[in-house]
């Protein structure tokens, strides 16, 4: 006799991995694990990784295989999208599936209709069988290291180090991505509407404007290059992990943004008209208004380019937040491209204004009147906190035709949740199975007794549901199902 030693190692989940599934579900995303190991096996790692909780390990609707799923959904071989609708919003784990399976839960998912906006489906593989998954995702994600070619083929994104946290890290940087983008463009809205509201007044008014070609063009620098340098370059947070995700139909524009670019916009535009028409007199200087094109520039009209440009640099530390935060400085010593942005151009406006006068048009201002200009931009800060006492829910952006979308800015509608049916309905759909099951034993029947030739076909009546008098009739139906069978 030989003595066999059977030595079995089981590889626990990384460390990483029930954190980062914690987060996704922080994050409004639903992980689901879809894998050939058995049941039992796949249960157990669900459980180690977060997946489930131990209340739910045992509920069928949440953790079964692939024969189970395949019943649930399937009606006369097909997949029906209504009995696949009543099964994957509680489906946590899929065990012993093929490459079909999978296939088919992702498919079904995107064409469900539960929710308004359709769901955003995201796969991770790394085997052949994974490939017809990973194409149909919205986002398909790839192992680098034991990844197949039908795998990187197929997906999007290849994970280079086959860590599930690097999925968290996608997320996380899509979500600042898009973050920069909404900041940016508050930004760059708020001064396109100052700067062309004053111009065109100040046209109509006073036949002149106070903003030069070329100051504009140095205006037109801060809001589109140095601005987009300053606030694109915010390094990705796990604050950003703790909000759910934006819907499909959000609006681009969300309502506090509308908040800031109004809000700003309108007290820019006072200020700067307030100083155009009386700011000579306000500050016992030289009137800039009615003198010829080539005369010597004023201080009136270098205090308002002057105000104009602080208001822009104290409105870039406001558009830092999209999301009503009323810390605006918050972190914005760890952002060195940021501070160094804000440096630069303070400098350089210090330099244009003093120095400046040939090319740019200004005239050398006193300490007293930059320490207005200073104190006007400075009010911004100000004014952004009283932006946010405004509730932005009863702003009439729907009656100015501001806002299409159906959604607020941090809403994210849930997958649809059987339980939250009503009992009728769910007393009806339980009625509605019953008959179906019973029609389908009684063809059952009939079918046995005519192949035996034990029974004419004539002598077995046609079954018929009997229409009962309330609001639900489904005679029709219910034939139509019978004859089909």
């Amino acid at each position: 006799t030989h003595t066999l030693s059977l030595s079995l190692y089981l590889s626990p989940p990384l460390l990483k991995v029930p954190r980062c599934i914690q987060q996704c579900q922080e994050a409004g995303i639903i992980v689901r694990m879809v894998t050939g190991d058995n049941i039992d096996t796949a249960r157990a790692i669900a459980l180690k990784c977060g997946i489930i909780s131990e209340d739910h390990g045992k509920d069928k609707d949440r953790v079964m295989d692939g024969k189970e799923f395949n019943r649930r959904i399937r009606e006369r071989e097909e997949v029906s999208q209504q009995l696949f609708d009543r099964m994957w919003p509680r489906l946590r784990v899929l065990a012993r599936s093929s490459p079909e399976d999978k296939h088919t839960l992702v498919d079904h998912i995107i064409r469900s209709k539960l929710s308004k906006n359709r769901e955003v489906v995201a796969v991770t593989g790394d085997g052949t069988n994974d490939g017809p998954a990973l194409k149909r995702a919205d986002v398909g994600f790839a192992m680098g290291i034991a990844g197949t070619d039908v795998a990187k083929e197929a997906c999007d994104i290849i994970l280079t180090d086959d860590n599930f946290a690097s999925i968290v890290k996608a997320v996380k940087w899509g979500r600042n991505v898009y973050d920069s983008i909404s900041k940016f463009l508050q930004f760059q809205l708020t001064v396109n509407v100052v700067a062309v509201s004053i111009t065109i007044i100040s046209a109509f008014t006073i036949t002149d404007s106070p903003l030069r070609a070329i100051q504009m063009l140095w205006v037109n620098l801060i809001m589109d290059t140095l601005a987009s340098l300053a606030l694109a370059t915010e390094n990705p947070t796990d604050d950003l992990l703790k909000r759910r995700p934006y819907g499909r139909t959000k609006a681009l524009i969300s309502r506090h943004m509308w908040l800031f670019i109004i809000g700003h916009s309108i007290y820019q535009l006072t200020t700067l008209l307030v100083l155009v028409f009386a700011g000579a007199q306000l500050f016992d200087i030289q009137t800039g208004i009615g003198r010829e094109l080539r005369a010597t520039p004023t201080q009136h009209f270098t205090v308002v380019f002057n105000a104009f440009v602080f208001m822009q640099l104290f409105n870039e530390i406001n558009a830092r937040k999209i999301h009503g935060e009323r810390n605006v400085f918050d972190k914005i010593w760890t952002n060195w491209i940021f501070l160094s942005v804000m440096i630069v151009q303070t400098s350089v406006q210090i330099i244009i204004v003093q120095f400046g006068s040939v090319i740019f048009g200004t005239a050398e201002l006193g300490w007293d009147l930059w320490m207005w200009c200073v104190f006007l931009g400075s009010l911004e800060l100000v004014v952004n906190q009283l932006l946010l006492l405004i509730p932005v829910n009863k702003l009439p952006l729907k009656k100015l035709k501001l806002w299409k979308s159906k959604e607020e800015v941090d809403t994210y509608e849930q997958p649809y949740d059987p339980d939250e049916n009503t009992r009728a309905q769910v007393l009806w759909m339980k009625s509605l199975r019953r008959i179906q099951t019973q029609i389908r034993v009684v063809n059952a029947f009939r079918s046995t007794l005519e192949s035996g030739h034990l029974l004419h076909v004539s002598m077995l009546p046609t079954l018929q549901e009997t229409p009962r008098p309330g609001r639900y009739q489904s005679n029709q139906t219910i034939e139509g199902r019978v004859t089909s069978v």
